[in-house]
């Protein structure tokens, strides 16, 4: 776990280990391609253990992402010495990150840090600078979200370094997009 200074505040946050199941890409030799789309782009995805944000990670993977892309799966977390919720999410991001390769050819880095979930993404998106936010709606009506605040409505509004896709919720029974 390493500190971080951000201004006048410091939060805590654990790097996570990802398989090895996933072989090494190097840069593509595209020729005619230079600039930013020879390097490949980074996004940020903002992940929980929710239905919403699996969906948002399947959208972004099959309709955003694009081969030389790295993800970065972000989760926030009340306390990151908690080892169950570390191990528990350990596995979740193991499990995104080989289906991200699997299906767009793309490298991710995963990181839980700990701390209020709205004020964390934002901070991590102006470390990493990424070409977009991508997060999930929790699915709450309008007045629940007015009266109780959201993170995707926070970061909408804060997320000065990038744009904030928001991914709406799947519908009762719909399936995930993949």
């Amino acid at each position: 776990m390493e500190p971080l200074m951000e201004g006048e505040e410091e939060y805590s946050w654990r790097e996570v280990k990802l398989p090895n199941l996933i072989p090494v890409v190097g840069e593509p030799e595209l020729e005619r391609e230079t600039g930013e789309r020879r390097r490949g782009r980074h996004v940020l995805i903002a992940i929980d253990h929710g239905a919403n944000s699996k969906h948002a990670f399947d959208w972004a993977v099959l309709h955003f992402c694009r081969l030389a892309d790295t993800i970065h799966l972000v989760h926030a977390v009340s306390s990151a010495n908690d080892e169950v919720d570390y191990e528990t999410t350990q596995v979740l991001m193991e499990k995104l990150a080989v289906e991200a390769f699997q299906v767009s050819m793309v490298k991710s880095v995963a990181r839980i840090v700990e701390g209020d979930p709205g004020k964390i993404i934002c901070k991590e998106a102006d470390r990493i600078k990424p070409v977009a936010v991508v997060m999930g709606s929790r699915g709450r009506g309008l007045i629940k979200s007015v009266l109780q605040g959201s993170v995707g409505e926070y970061c909408f509004h804060n997320c000065k370094s990038a744009p904030v896709i928001i991914v709406p919720g799947k519908g009762a029974g719909e399936e995930s997009v993949l």
